[in-house]
């Protein structure tokens, strides 16, 4: 519990991608970390450096997307003094930082393109050039890029250089959201909770009511690991009762009956919309391939029917399967096993 930065989770998915990553840190190869936001793609490239022969090194990070496009080769690749204006004196880039360890490029997709092209070179002939300097450098560094971007799509629209893409893809560790992990949710809510908890001095960790658990099960977390840990310390520190289990949380910070309008207004749903909101589930529709009046197969006209009603309950619940569950009146593991039986997962 004394580390700020852990890799928490017992999610197949999950372990998967720790384990490939692992297999792929002793190896002296560029790795790419595909993930939505706050999945914890710097963590694995920590895990990658650590794990590698480099780890006595230094691990360098940079954003690329924290920087203008003007200023990120002078970043990557240092400048010498008088190089453009404001160079008064030579700086060091990232790759020379980096001599002899691992250079982790965060959002990578947001590279310019003579950025990209200086990097391919560098990755290629281990030589980096600072801008004003007519002699390269030669490096040692070990590159892991991470984006949440789909990066072979990106070259399809020539945004990002393909050459440059097959030279970082020696080994791609694609990390799955949080609404795929499903049984790490308790598991790293407990976790951020009792961190939370012994820095608020408290004696005994007290945990989630059952109700909270099934509201945080049921919730589809768009920023994954990192807005979890910002829900968890939130409903943590504003619980005043410490010796009884959490039974408050809060999703998103900025609701309340107090928050300030917009100027722009919005238009009034019509009536039929309106009133079609209450609805819990939207009409059924009729299973047109089997009609009641002369149907000489009852099973399978009753299947096709079920199928109706859980493809209708999925779709109005936006495909979250707890909500449809609760929606349909069953169970969760009820409403699974029909999924399976009906192939819509």
């Amino acid at each position: 519990m004394e580390r700020a930065t852990q890799l928490v989770g017992q999610a197949t998915s999950f372990l998967d991608a720790v384990e490939r990553a692992s297999r792929a840190a002793p190896l002296d190869r560029p790795v790419l970390v595909i993930g939505e936001r706050g999945t914890g793609k710097e963590l694995i490239a920590e895990r990658l450096h650590h794990l590698s022969s480099r780890w006595d090194g230094p691990l360098i990070t940079m954003n690329c997307a924290a920087l203008p496009e003007t200023l990120i080769e002078a970043e990557l690749f240092g400048h010498e003094a008088g190089a453009f204006t404001g160079a008064a004196k030579a700086r060091p880039g990232r790759f020379e930082e980096a001599d002899g360890g691992t250079l982790f490029l965060d959002e990578l997709a947001t590279l310019s393109s003579p950025a990209q092209d200086r990097l391919l070179r560098a990755i290629e002939y281990g030589e980096v050039t600072r801008i004003g300097a007519s002699k390269p450098l030669r490096v040692d560094v070990r590159i892991v890029a991470a984006t949440n971007e789909h990066l072979p799509r990106l070259v399809d629209e020539g945004r990002f250089r393909a050459d440059l893409l097959d030279r970082l893809s020696f080994e791609v560790v694609t990390l799955p959201p949080l609404r795929h992990r499903e049984s790490d949710i308790p598991v790293l809510a407990d976790h951020f909770g009792r961190r939370m908890g012994m820095e608020l001095e408290w004696e005994v960790w007290p945990g989630f009511s059952e109700s909270v658990t099934e509201r945080m099960l049921a919730y589809e977390w768009p920023g994954n690991i990192r807005e979890l840990k910002n829900v968890i310390e939130r409903a943590v520190y504003r619980w005043g009762v410490p010796d009884s289990p959490i039974d408050e949380i809060s999703f998103d910070p900025f609701a309340s009956p107090w928050a300030p309008m917009t100027n722009v207004s919005r238009p009034k749903p019509e009536p039929e919309a309106a009133a079609g909101a209450q609805q819990v589930l939207p009409p059924l529709p009729a299973p047109s391939a089997y009609d009641p009046g002369d149907c000489a197969d009852f099973r399978l006209a009753v299947a096709e029917y079920e199928k109706a009603i859980l493809a209708a309950a999925l779709e109005k619940c936006r495909w979250n399967q707890r909500a449809a569950a609760q929606a349909l009146k069953l169970t969760y593991d009820q409403l699974r096993h029909a999924l399976r039986r009906h192939e819509l997962q």
